[in-house]
């Protein structure tokens, strides 16, 4: 991947927000166009919108390139383009929440900040087998915990990607690689020979039904 050969804060980020919902070999070759394009935070910062959004073309859910846009405008005009390294700082930029700027920490600055993608979460879920649904704030607020008592303080970015390249290579949503698994010895789901159950989805909302009546008045 060609975001692995250059730790830069910048190249994280970016490749970071590309990923969100979307695939890594769907990622690649936007990557490398968005990079040609932008090679630099200021680069992406003097750009015009409607140039950001052309080269996002295609990839969907375009309020992630807005809010690289917004982003790099701020970090060039607050931090004179230099990337914060502080979390405090991080999150008040535009699309980034606590797992990206724990990815940027981690992998850019080598720093001890836990990540919770969707894969780091299928992992934990069987290894710890939480049988709660996912989306629900108490299932989310354990795998923190989780994913922070498991984190070193020796090269934690390597450990945070080993987990996501599990979880995306491995811990399959559906016929998992259990046998190929280095965690399957201690992992709970596969021990009870239900890992392809878990996570637990959060059930959806059933979609309401109303019945209304419209009118139209019309004199004469």
């Amino acid at each position: 991947m060609p975001w692995r050969s250059d730790r830069h804060p910048y190249t994280v980020w970016v490749s970071e927000i590309m990923l969100q919902q979307t695939r890594v070999d769907q990622v690649e070759p936007y990557y490398r166009r968005f990079m040609d394009w932008f090679p630099d935070i200021r680069a992406l910062a003097r750009a015009p919108l409607s140039k950001v959004l052309k080269a996002w073309e295609g990839l969907g859910y375009y309020s992630r390139a807005r809010h690289l846009h917004q982003s790099a405008q701020k970090i060039v005009n607050e931090y004179d383009g230099i990337f914060p390294d502080r979390y405090a700082d991080l999150i008040t930029l535009p699309g980034i929440g606590r797992s990206t700027a724990g990815a940027i920490l981690s992998l850019a600055f080598d720093r001890p900040y836990p990540v919770l993608d969707g894969n780091i979460k299928r992992v934990l879920i069987r290894y710890y087998h939480i049988r709660r649904p996912v989306g629900e704030a108490a299932t989310v607020n354990e795998l923190w915990r989780k994913a922070e008592g498991l984190l070193p303080s020796r090269k934690p970015g390597r450990f945070n990607e080993a987990l996501m390249e599990l979880g995306a290579l491995v811990c399959l949503p559906r016929n998992p690689a259990c046998g190929h698994c280095p965690l399957g010895e201690a992992c709970l789901a596969f021990l009870g020979g239900d890992p392809e159950k878990l996570p637990i989805k959060t059930p959806r909302r059933k979609i309401p039904h109303y019945q209304v009546t419209a009118a139209v008045i019309r004199k004469g």
